[in-house]
């Protein structure tokens, strides 16, 4: 019985295992979901009476949006695993270091810089 039990925890030690994803560096503006899907935050600040994008993406969360990252070159969203991290950088161009996964569109964050 424990040469069986051996047996199958080598073997299951032998399977090849998933390569963890690739950390990588996204550029963009820490914005929120709903002015991200607009483009930016213009609309949102005209109806609003809001004076920066800042205060667009804080006041766009609070009121149940996500942050996001908005790369308006390549107008591509990407999601963001930690809805912490990008507050202090809202309405920034940043740097976001993190793993991407493709199927969700999201971003682990493990860095978030100034400047992108």
């Amino acid at each position: 019985m424990k040469t069986i039990l051996l047996m199958l925890v080598a073997s299951l030690l032998l399977l090849p295992t998933p390569a963890p994803a690739a950390t990588r560096s996204f550029t963009g503006e820490i914005m929120d979901s709903s002015c991200a899907q607009l483009g930016s935050h213009a609309k949102m600040m005209k109806s609003m009476d809001i004076k920066t994008a800042k205060e667009c993406t804080l006041d766009c969360v609070k009121a149940g949006s996500k942050f996001v990252l908005f790369n308006r070159a390549t107008k591509t969203i990407y999601q963001l695993d930690d809805q912490t991290k990008p507050a202090a950088f809202a309405g920034e161009k940043v740097r976001v270091t993190g793993s991407y996964d493709k199927t969700t569109k999201t971003i682990h964050v493990l860095r978030i810089v100034h400047g992108a």
